[in-house]
Parts: structure tokens; sequence; C-alpha cells
């Protein structure tokens, strides 16, 4: 069933009240097959538009990506922060919040370089549960670089010493990510503190998810296929991951072409193609 578009959600809430004091025995708006709106499309922060932003503070896309050398900025105002594996792991493998928030150790193999995606703290209301992935599909390994390795092996072994200063007080969730009793986090608190981080590094504004989207964009300009994207994501199909990153896919093709006319508006009359020894046809 499609969720309600902007219009209908006032109809939806006022039947479900009504309902609520027993006037009605079914919200009849619950039960209605709507259209849903298009999807929003990813947008990168490039120069013009970080200084448009500065000027006016026009956003110009409800999902805004950084750049690589605008991610680095932010983990690197991030770095010593309590989060900042699980802001890292967001930025270099794609996870959803409560993907990086349910991350365990026995989901980790430092020594294979990977990690399972198998299960998510969500919110609910202000409560929280635990979860399986958003969808059969979230269910997924991820393979790790290098850098990340060392990140989580400095993390577990930072983690260790305060549960031995912790003793009893040490609460054993087995999660990679934790408050500082070892108890879960709250995903709310994820997100509140990574929006402080984002103003104190004086970077244009985008959500936590969007560094997931961020993560996606970096890998589709470094010209991995969208399949592998896709699966890195956890989505169900490559439309999901198409439709989502279509404007993003348009400024790859925009640099791609340009790329193309300046190679060959720079090559020099008489140049040789490269490898082509001097006496080739």
């Amino acid at each position: 069933m499609q969720r309600c578009g902007a219009s209908e959600a006032p109809v939806h809430a006022a039947l479900g009240a009504v309902r609520a004091q027993q006037l009605v025995t079914i919200n009849v708006a619950a039960l209605a097959e709507l259209e849903s709106g298009p999807s929003p499309k990813a947008l990168v922060w490039t120069p013009e538009r970080v200084a448009r932003w500065r000027v006016t503070g026009e956003v110009p896309s409800t999902v805004m990506v950084w750049t690589a050398q605008q991610t680095k900025t932010f983990l690197e105002r991030a770095a010593g922060h309590s989060y900042f594996t699980l802001f890292h792991l967001v930025a270099f493998l794609g996870l959803r919040r409560g993907e990086a928030c349910g991350l365990r150790w026995s989901d980790v193999d430092l020594d294979a370089r990977t990690v399972s995606v198998l299960q998510q703290i969500v919110q609910v209301g202000w409560a929280t549960e635990v979860t399986t992935p958003k969808s059969g599909a979230g269910e997924r390994d991820l393979a790790l670089a290098e850098v990340t390795v060392g990140v989580l092996n400095r993390h577990q072994q930072a983690q260790r010493k305060a549960k031995a200063a912790a003793g009893t007080a040490w609460i054993d969730s087995g999660l990679v990510s934790t408050k500082a009793d070892g108890d879960a986090l709250h995903p709310a608190w994820v997100s509140d503190e990574f929006k402080l981080l984002v103003k104190e590094a004086d970077l244009p504004p985008i959500r936590l998810h969007d560094l997931r989207h961020g993560a996606a964009s970096l890998a589709l300009a470094g010209g991995v296929d969208v399949k592998v994207v896709s699966e890195m994501l956890g989505h169900s199909t490559t439309a999901i991951t198409r439709d989502t990153y279509t404007a993003v896919f348009d400024e790859l093709k925009h640099a791609a072409a340009a790329a193309i006319a300046a190679a060959i508006n720079g090559a020099r009359p008489g140049a040789r193609a490269p490898g082509a020894s001097a006496g080739a046809a």
C-alpha cells in the first residue's frame, strides 16, 4: 500500500481521530491505494550551489550530498567524537542510520575485512526496537576498506578499555557503537550530534541519511557499476538506485563529456595516440 501524499494526510489524520473516539470503526482513508509522489533526486553540493546557499540559504533538493572533500572535512571534524566510528561507517559503507546503530561486533570480521548487515535499531515514536533490515535485500555482506578496518580496530580497543574501567556498570550490548556505559544509542541522538558537527565544520547542510546517499554518489562517480552500488545500499532493485541518483548520473555524464572535449581540444596537431609507435600507420 502506498503512503498518503501531503494533501491526503489531513484527511487520514482526521478520520484517525474520529475512530479513536469510537465514532466510526474503520478509518477508510487508511484503506485507500494512493499514488506516491516522485522520489526526490540527489544533488551534489557543487561550489556554485554552496555559494548560493551561503548568500540565500537555498537548499536545492531535499536530498543533498557532499563531495569527497566535503565528506573528508566532516570526518576530520568528527574525529575524536564518541560517534565517529558510526559516522565513518555510514560515509564509507552507505549504512542506514538504524543499521549503523544496530551493528554488532559478531557481525564484523576484521580479518576477512567484511561486515554483515543483519539487524537495525529503529525509532517508533520515541521508543526503539531491534528489527531485521528494511527489506530482504537489506541483509547483505559489505567489504571494508583498509582505512575502515583501522577505524574499527582502534574503536574496539577503546571500547575494551572503557568496559574494563566500567566494571559491573558496563552494559554488554555487543554493539559496535554504544553510549559510554555500553548501552545502545538512540537514533535521534545520533542525528542531533551529526547536525551539530555539520554546523561546526561550516559545511552546507545534509541529513545523516544523506551521508549514506553520498557514499553511493561517490561510488558512482568512481565508476562503480550501479548494480554493485544498489547491492551495497540494500536496495531491492537497481531501479530504486537509478531513480534516486538520476541527477547524479546526469552530472557525471556531463563531466565525462567535458573530459572528452578537453582531451580532444587539448591534443596537439600530429600528436601520436597513446601507445602508438612512431612508424604505426
